[in-house]
């Protein structure tokens, strides 16, 4: 699944780039959407990502690509590689992701319980 955002002056922070927080959020966000259209109907949960390391800053006006491939998958629980580039950049950097993680879902039932995936 490929997803794109703008990046825009609300999603800044005190020095003017990205805030973390922000790409934190659409990366989980993308994750939680490719989850559910591979298992519709299945309520999922993220419980991890497995590294968190911003690699360049991304200035206001970006136009982020976010690639997200499932990565694995288990009894009760999905992975997916999320890979972000800078549509913008030039060059070599366009090709280099500015994050990447793998994040983890669950499937959960009543209660909050773990569900096996279909």
């Amino acid at each position: 699944m490929e997803n794109y955002r703008a990046v825009m002056p609300e999603h800044l922070n005190h020095n003017g780039y990205l805030f973390g927080g922000a790409l934190l959020k659409w990366v989980d966000e993308n994750a939680w959407i490719a989850a559910s259209l591979d298992f519709p109907g299945l309520s999922l949960v993220t419980i991890g990502m497995d590294r968190v390391e911003f690699r360049r800053s991304v200035k206001q006006g970006s136009v982020l690509r976010f690639l997200i491939k499932q990565a694995g998958k288990g009894t009760t629980s999905v992975a997916y590689s999320v890979e972000v580039f800078n549509c913008l950049e030039q060059g070599e950097k366009r090709d280099s992701p500015v994050f990447s993680t793998t994040v983890t879902l669950v499937g959960i039932g009543p209660g909050g319980r773990k569900l096996p995936l279909p």
